[in-house]
C-alpha cells in the first residue's frame, strides 16, 4: 500500500523505525512524541522495565507465525495457546466449550452441509467466506455507509488480520468492496487491528488504528483516503510517519490497542482514548493531538477500574439528558452525559457506564461506582452474545449507531467445515433512557424494517402452564414485536403472598434452570427456532419475582440451553433483570435469522444476542411457539409477527454498487 505525507501540514521524516528495544531514538522522540513531564525515577524505572521485557520478547517471539501458534489438530479442537493469545488479541477460544461440556476430548457432532448451510444468515452482515471480528472505523460519507471489519482473508479460524471493507445506502443492504488495508508495512505485520474514523472540521477523515509490528509489539498508526471525491472510499493510504504512538513506559508491548475516535476539546484540540492495563487494573491512557501525526500523553487516565484486567475496544461518546437523539462525539455541556465502554478481554464482556466527563484534565467519573465500567454489576450493551463493539455518530439522521461483533458458539471444526466464522449484530440506535436517566436504551434501525414481508396480528389470552403455537409458517426469518399483560387477580395475590418476598433476590436468568422452572408470575413468551415436538427449542422469555422491599422486580432472560442435540455447541442460558416502570405493559422484540437470535426488553433496555445451531428446528420444521409457563397468573399477549426478506448482500462489482445506489 502506498504511504503520503499528503495528510495535514507537518515535517516529514525519512525513517521512523523502532529500535530493537522497543523505544525511540531521543531525537525522534522530541519530534515525534511530546509528552507532559513526568515523575523521574518512576518514569526511568517504568523504562527499564519495559525495554527489558521487550529484550526478552524479541529473544522468545517471532510474530503471528510462531511455533506455538494454534493448530487445527486432526479432531478439529484447537490447542491450549491460540496465536491470538500469543499476539495479546481476543479471538475465539473453546475454553468455555470444554468447560460446559467437562471434556476436552469431546466429541465433534456430525453436522452435515445442509445443516451448516440454513445457518447462515439472511439480513445480517458478514462476509462472503472466512473469519471476522471486530467492527472498524463505520462512518457515513457522500451518501454512503462505510462499514470496515477484523477479516482473515485465508481461514476461518483467527489470523492474517486485514480490514474488509462494505458499503450500504440503508445500514441493512451492502456490497462488498476490495479490502481497505492489509498488512503489508512493518508496523502492521502481524495484523491490521481495530481502529476508529474521525471527520476534521473540513469534512476530510483520518482512520487511526492499531497494528502488530513485526516483533509483535502493538502501535497506533494513521491512514487516510486516497481521494476524497471518491464516495465509495476505495483506497487508503498509510501515513510514512507510522507508527504515530508507541507504548508508554509502564505498558507492556501487547497491551496498548483500539484508539477511539477523537473529540475536540475546549481548548481546540483533538482528543482520543486507548485502551490498557497496568497489573490487574483496566485503563484508558488519554493523548492531545493538533494534527494526528504527534501526541502528548495528559498525566492523568480518562478512567481506571482495578481487577477488569485488560481493556479492549473502549469507546467514548456523549448521550443527550433530555432529547432522544444522538450527539456528535465533541458534543459537550451541562444537558450532556459521556458513556465510558470497555470490552473485558479476560470475560469478552462489553461493559458500559454513565457518567461526568471533565474537559480540562480530560477525566470521566462515573454517576454510580458501585455499578462502575467491568465489574460484575455494572452494565452491559447486550447480557449475550455481543463484544467488541464500536459506536458512530450519523450525521446524516442525527442519531449514534453501535454496531457489535457476534462470535460463534459452535466448535472451531464446524466452523472450518461451513467456510466461516461470525457475524455482525443489526446496527441498533443508542440513546441514554430519558425515563430513569440510569442506562442505555438499545433498538435495531428503522431500515431494517424495510424487509418486512407479510405479517399476522395475534391477541391471546394464555393460562398458567400453556404452550400455543403460533401459526406463522417458517418460523427462520422473523420479526416479533409483543405487549404482555399479567391479569390483576394473579398480581394481587402475589403481592399480598409474604413467602414469596425473597423470589427475586433468588432469581437468576443464568442460575435459575432455565424456561422449564416455574414461579408463580413466569416464565413467559416465545419459542423461537422450536421443532414441533419441542425437542429443539430457545425460550425467549420474561420472568417476575417479588423482592424483599414487596415489590415486583422483572427479568428477561433467553435460554438456549435445547436450542440443538448438537453436543460440541455451547449452550448458555442469558439475561438480567429489566427495568419496567409504573404503568408500562411488558415488551418485547426479537429478531429470528437463522443461527442468531436477537431480543430487545422493554424498548431496548436489556438486550440478549444468543448463537443457536439446531439440527432439526430448521428450513420448513422451524416453528414459533407462545407460552406461559406460570404456575398461577394468566398472560394477555398482543403481537404482530413479520417473515422478513433477504439483505441480499453482494460481492463486488461495479454493477452492484451501481444496483445499490438506485435503491
Amino acid at each position: 500500500m502506498a504511504s503520503s505525507d499528503a495528510l495535514l501540514p507537518i515535517s516529514a521524516r525519512e525513517e521512523d523505525p523502532l529500535l530493537s528495544d522497543g523505544s525511540r531514538s531521543d531525537s525522534d522522540a522530541e519530534t515525534h512524541l511530546r509528552r507532559r513531564p513526568v515523575k523521574g525515577l518512576l518514569a526511568v524505572s517504568f523504562g527499564l522495565l519495559f525495554i527489558a521485557f521487550y529484550v526478552a520478547l524479541i529473544a522468545t517471539h517471532d510474530g503471528s507465525r510462531s511455533n506455538d501458534a494454534k493448530k487445527i489438530e486432526s479432531d478439529g479442537t484447537a490447542t491450549a495457546t491460540s496465536r491470538a493469545r500469543l499476539a495479546g488479541v481476543s479471538e475465539k477460544s473453546n475454553d468455555q466449550l470444554w468447560k460446559l461440556s467437562g471434556d476436552r476430548n469431546t466429541v465433534a457432532f456430525s453436522w452435515n452441509n445442509s445443516m451448516l448451510s440454513w445457518q447462515r444468515t439472511a439480513f445480517h452482515f458478514q462476509p462472503e467466506q472466512n473469519w471476522m471480528n471486530d467492527p472498524n472505523g463505520p462512518l457515513f460519507y457522500k451518501g454512503w455507509y462505510h462499514f470496515f471489519y477484523q477479516y482473515n482473508p485465508n481461514a476461518a479460524v483467527w489470523g492474517d488480520i486485514v480490514w474488509g471493507h462494505a458499503v450500504s445506502k440503508d445500514l441493512i443492504h451492502w456490497v462488498h468492496l476490495p479490502l481497505a488495508m492489509v498488512a503489508d508495512q512493518w508496523y502492521d505485520a502481524n495484523g491490521v487491528w481495530t481502529g476508529s474514523a474521525t471527520f476534521l472540521e473540513d469534512g476530510s477523515i483520518v482512520m487511526l488504528y492499531t497494528g502488530s509490528t513485526e516483533k509483535s509489539v502493538q502501535v497506533q498508526n494513521l491512514a487516510y483516503p486516497e481521494d476524497l471525491n471518491d464516495p465509495l472510499l476505495l483506497k487508503w493510504v498509510k501515513y510514512s510517519g507510522n507508527p504515530v504512538l508507541v507504548p508508554p513506559p509502564g505498558i507492556l508491548p501487547k497491551d496498548f490497542r483500539d484508539p477511539t475516535t477523537a473529540w475536540k476539546t475546549s481548548a481546540g484540540k483533538w482528543r482520543i482514548t486507548i485502551g490498557s492495563k497496568i497489573n490487574r487494573t483496566g485503563i484508558s491512557l488519554v493523548y492531545d493531538t493538533t494534527d494526528f501525526k504527534t501526541y502528548e500523553q495528559l498525566d492523568t487516565l480518562l478512567h481506571k477500574v482495578p481487577n477488569t484486567g485488560m481493556w479492549e475496544c473502549v469507546d467514548f461518546y456523549p448521550v443527550s439528558k433530555t432529547l432522544v437523539k444522538g450527539l456528535d462525539t465533541s458534543v459537550n455541556g451541562p444537558d450532556v452525559k459521556h458513556i465510558v465502554k470497555a470490552s473485558m478481554d479476560d470475560t469478552r464482556i462489553d461493559h458500559y457506564a454513565i457518567g461526568t466527563y471533565f474537559d480540562s484534565n480530560g477525566t470521566w467519573i462515573p454517576d454510580d461506582p458501585t455499578i462502575d465500567v467491568g465489574i460484575s454489576t455494572s452494565l452491559r450493551y447486550d447480557y449475550g452474545k455481543f463484544y467488541a463493539s464500536k459506536t458512530f455518530y450519523d450525521q446524516n439522521k442525527g442519531r449514534r449507531i453501535l454496531w457489535g461483533w457476534i462470535g460463534e458458539s459452535d466448535s472451531e471444526s464446524a466452523d472450518v467445515q461451513k467456510g466461516w466464522s461470525s457475524l455482525q449484530g443489526i446496527p441498533r440506535t443508542v440513546v441514554l433512557d430519558t425515563k430513569t436517566g440510569k442506562n442505555l436504551v438499545q433498538w435495531p434501525v428503522e431500515e431494517v424494517k424495510s424487509l418486512r414481508l407479510t405479517s399476522k396480528k395475534f391477541h391471546m389470552e394464555v393460562g398458567p402452564g400453556s404452550l400455543v403455537p403460533v401459526d406463522v409458517g417458517s418460523a427462520a426469518q422473523l420479526d416479533i414485536e409483543a405487549e404482555f399483560e399479567i391479569n390483576k387477580e394473579s398480581l394481587d395475590k402475589i403481592l399480598g403472598d409474604a413467602s414469596a418476598a425473597d423470589e427475586a433476590e433468588e432469581f437468576s436468568c443464568q442460575k435459575s434452570g432455565g424456561s422449564t422452572v416455574r414461579g408463580a408470575l413466569g416464565p413467559f413468551g416465545f419459542s423461537v427456532l422450536a421443532h414441533e415436538s419441542l425437542s429443539e427449542q430457545t425460550p425467549v422469555y420474561f420472568y417476575v419475582a417479588k423482592g424483599k422491599d414487596s415489590k415486583l422486580k422483572t427479568f428477561f432472560c433467553t435460554d438456549t440451553s435445547r436450542s440443538s442435540f448438537a453436543n460440541d455447541v455451547v449452550k448458555p442460558i442469558y439475561g438480567s433483570s429489566v427495568p419496567v416502570l409504573k404503568g408500562e405493559k411488558l415488551t418485547m422484540r426479537i429478531l429470528v435469522d437463522h443461527s442468531i437470535v436477537e431480543a430487545f426488553g422493554q424498548g431496548g433496555r436489556t438486550c440478549i444476542t444468543s448463537r443457536v445451531y439446531p439440527t432439526k428446528a430448521i428450513y420448513g420444521a422451524a416453528k414459533l411457539f407462545l407460552f406461559n409457563n406460570a404456575i398461577d397468573a394468566t398472560i394477555t399477549a398482543s403481537f404482530n409477527v413479520w417473515q422478513m426478506n433477504s439483505a441480499f448482500i453482494h460481492p463486488y462489482s461495479v454493477e452492484a454498487v451501481r444496483s445499490l445506489s438506485r435503491t
